[in-house]
């Protein structure tokens, strides 16, 4: 699958990894559409990359996630590929976290139900053009999940169970289904603290766009291949390496 003259929808694009594969994307030819919470940061984005299309949306809001859809079905149906990229973390100790419940709906919302319904919305309009894909970002964290990220680590294994399914279900139509897995990447995501083993976007974006030119339908990105193994062979040692990260 070539990555060229395409109409090109990433969630979470105007910072870390979904602004890299803006740019990235945007350098092979394609029509770049990308959403945002922020609208600082989509305007940064956009002055950055004066080509790309921009609009602001909360993802974890139902409401606004219906009335984007209708948006690109209306003034962009050539969209053929839909990368689900967009996603929150929250960082807590859930027992003792007042909020914790709050934090959740709110996180699951974004990194799952915002995904699914967008495949859901978009799809008809999706299928209906050549080289079509859906591309939903997960992590490596779905094969040992870390204990100070109790439902980004949820939310992922349950984007990739879904991913897999709506692989089988999509098996006899044109509509390919990717799903990428990334190790720690240094972005914005981390607040400033990446974890030493932290790649960096260039290259994360890269090894993505590789893996799907070679028509991978899962690609796992550096450490994720790793912890991948290791989580095979010997599944507490690698939870219990993933959970003394630094």
């Amino acid at each position: 699958m070539k990555l060229k003259n395409s109409t090109v929808l990433i969630t979470g694009g105007s910072s870390g990894i979904g602004l890299e594969l803006s740019k990235v994307l945007s350098q092979k030819g394609n029509k770049v559409i990308i959403c945002g919470k922020s609208n600082e940061k989509l305007v940064a984005a956009k002055k950055m990359l004066p080509q790309l299309i921009t609009y602001q949306c909360d993802l974890s809001d139902s409401q606004e996630c219906y009335d984007f859809a209708q948006k690109i079905r209306t003034n962009h149906s050539d969209l053929n590929i839909l990368i689900n990229n967009a996603a929150i973390v929250n960082k807590i100790d859930f027992i003792n976290d007042e909020k914790a419940i709050e934090l959740a709906e709110n996180e699951y919302q974004t990194n799952l139900i915002a995904p699914i319904r967008l495949i859901k919305l978009l799809y008809s309009t999706i299928r209906s053009n050549e080289s079509s894909a859906i591309i939903n970002i997960t992590t490596g964290l779905i094969y040992a999940p870390r204990f100070i990220y109790p439902f980004y680590n949820s939310s992922k294994s349950a984007l990739h169970s879904f991913t897999q399914t709506l692989r089988i279900r999509l098996k006899y139509e044109n509509t390919k289904v990717i799903e990428v897995m990334f190790p720690a990447v240094d972005t914005p995501w981390h607040k400033g603290t990446p974890p030493k083993i932290a790649i960096g976007t260039d290259k994360a974006v890269s090894e993505m766009i590789n893996g799907i030119e070679k028509g991978k339908s899962e690609i796992k990105v550096g450490g994720a291949k790793i912890l991948y193994l290791i989580s095979r062979i010997a599944p507490s040692f690698a939870l219990k390496k993933v959970n003394e990260i630094q």
